[in-house]
C-alpha cells in the first residue's frame, strides 16, 4: 500500500506533487536605507533636547540672577541620610534606701487605745475598748522628754497611748498638746521610759522648707500603713496648696499612697526632710492617687507651741473641771452660712458656774482653750479632760457684735464642777 503521507525535505529541490504542500513564503528583502532614516530622525531629537536643555537652563539663570534666588552654595546641600537622633546616655535611678534607711528611726507607730459607752439592741449601755493606729514624727527632745508630732485625729479621745520605735520596743506616752483645727498633736514620752539602747537606734527629724516645694519634685511617705508596721510609699509631689473643704489651711498633693495608719507620719523630701505630715483622714476612697499632707511650713508655730505646753494626763471623770456652759458647733458649713467663726456657740452660761463669774457672754463663740484650737463640743470637753476642778483655764472667744462683725476676747476661768 502506497505511503498516503508525504513530507517537506528542505534538501529538495522542488516541493512533492501533491495536495497537502504549500510553499513557504519567502522572506522580505531587508531595505539597506531605513538604518539611515532611524538615525537621522535619533540625531534631530537629541539636538533638540540639548538646544532646550540650554535654553531652559539660560532662562533659569536670568531668572535667578534677576530674582535673587542663586545666592544659596550647593555645597549646604547635604544628603538626609546623615541626620541622626540626639539620644542621652544618663539613666535615672528610683532607688531611695539610702534615704530611708536615714529617715526611718525618726517614724514611730502610734497605738490609741480607748474605752467607749456602746448602746445595747436592748437600751442598756456597755464599755467597749477600742483600738486604732497611726504613725508619728521625732520631732524634738528636752531635758525630759521625746517630743513626737503626729494627727490629732490619731490621739483623740485615748485613753492609752503605745509609741512604738523603729526597733519594736513600745512605750507608753501622754498627750502634751492638740490642735483639731489643724488636725495636729504632740505627744511626749519620758526620756527615764526610754532604754540606752533604743536611744541610740533612734533620731530626731530633719524638717525641711515646704514652701520651696515644686509640682514634679519626688516625694516619700513612710508610716504605719494598716497597722502592719512602717512601710514606704513613693511618688511625686502632684499639687501645693490645695485647700479642701471642711478642714483649715492648706495641703500639700502627692500621688505616694497614703493609707489608714499612715496619719501622723513624715512625707519627705529627696533629702530626707521632713516636708509634710500626712493625714490618711481627708483622703477620699472615691479617687485614686490623691494623698494629702500639711506643710510643715505652714504649722511650724503650732507645733513649736504645742511642744512647750505642759503635759498633762487625763483626770478621773469625778474630778474634772468644767466651765459651766451648754453649746453647740458651729462647723465650716454653718459658719459659712451664717458668717460665723468655726468653734463652740455659747447657747447658755450656767449661773453661778466658772463662765458667768468670768463674765463670758451668751451668744460668744469659744474658739481655744489653753492655746489649743477648738472646733466642736466634743474638742472642747477632750481638752477639759485633762483639767481638775479649781484649775484656771485661759479661752479666746469671739464676740458677736452689732453689725456682725466678731471681736477676739480673752478669759480666764476658774473651772468648778459639773452641774
Amino acid at each position: 500500500m502506497d505511503n498516503q503521507y508525504n513530507y517537506y525535505r528542505p534538501d529538495e529541490d522542488r516541493a512533492p506533487e501533491n495536495n497537502y504542500y504549500q510553499e513557504a513564503p519567502k522572506p522580505p528583502k531587508k531595505n539597506k536605507k531605513a538604518p539611515k532614516k532611524i538615525l537621522a530622525v535619533a540625531g534631530l531629537a537629541v539636538m533638540f533636547g540639548v538646544i532646550g536643555g540650554l535654553t531652559f537652563q539660560g532662562t533659569s539663570y536670568v531668572t535667578g540672577r534677576l530674582l535673587g534666588t542663586n545666592n544659596k552654595k550647593t555645597e549646604n546641600s547635604t544628603s538626609v541620610s546623615n541626620t541622626q537622633l540626639t539620644t542621652a546616655k544618663s539613666t535615672i535611678s528610683s532607688d531611695v534606701s539610702d534615704v530611708v534607711d536615714s529617715t526611718i528611726p525618726s517614724i514611730v507607730s502610734i497605738t490609741n487605745m480607748s474605752v467607749q459607752q456602746v448602746q445595747s439592741f436592748f437600751g442598756g449601755t456597755s464599755q467597749q475598748e477600742s483600738k486604732s493606729v497611726g504613725s508619728g514624727i521625732i520631732i524634738s527632745q528636752n531635758d525630759s522628754e521625746l517630743l513626737i508630732v503626729t494627727n490629732n485625729h490619731v490621739v483623740d479621745g485615748s485613753d492609752t497611748l503605745t509609741v512604738t520605735f523603729n526597733d519594736e520596743t513600745s512605750v507608753e506616752a501622754q498627750i502634751k498638746g492638740t490642735d483639731a483645727a489643724r488636725d495636729l498633736a504632740v505627744v511626749a514620752v519620758p526620756l527615764e521610759n526610754i532604754s540606752s539602747e533604743t536611744m541610740n537606734n533612734i533620731k530626731i527629724a530633719t524638717l525641711g522648707d515646704s514652701d520651696e516645694l515644686k509640682v514634679g519634685e519626688p516625694a516619700i511617705a513612710i508610716g504605719n500603713a494598716l497597722g502592719y508596721g512602717q512601710s514606704v510609699t513613693t511618688g511625686i509631689i502632684s499639687a501645693t496648696g490645695r485647700t479642701i473643704e471642711g478642714f483649715d489651711g492648706s495641703y500639700i498633693q502627692t500621688d505616694a499612697a497614703i493609707n489608714p495608719g499612715n496619719s501622723g507620719g513624715a512625707l519627705l523630701n529627696a533629702n530626707g526632710e521632713v516636708i509634710g505630715i500626712n493625714s490618711a483622714k481627708i483622703n477620699n476612697s472615691a479617687v485614686e492617687g490623691m494623698g494629702y499632707a500639711i506643710p510643715v511650713s505652714d504649722v511650724s508655730d503650732i507645733i513649736t507651741n504645742l511642744m512647750n505646753k505642759e503635759t498633762r494626763t487625763r483626770v478621773a471623770e469625778s474630778e474634772r473641771g468644767y466651765l459651766g456652759i451648754k453649746g453647740y458647733d458651729v462647723n465650716s458649713e454653718s459658719a459659712q452660712m451664717y458668717n460665723m467663726p468655726i468653734g463652740v456657740y455659747v447657747s447658755e452660761i450656767i449661773a453661778g458656774g466658772g463662765a458667768d463669774n468670768a463674765g463670758l457672754a451668751k451668744g460668744s463663740i469659744i474658739t481655744e482653750i489653753d492655746g489649743s484650737a477648738v472646733n466642736n463640743m466634743e474638742t472642747l470637753k477632750n481638752q477639759l479632760s485633762y483639767y481638775k476642778i479649781g484649775e484656771k483655764v485661759t479661752v479666746k472667744v469671739q464676740v458677736p457684735g452689732n453689725n456682725g462683725d466678731y471681736t477676739e476676747k480673752e478669759y480666764t476661768i476658774t473651772l468648778g464642777e459639773n452641774s
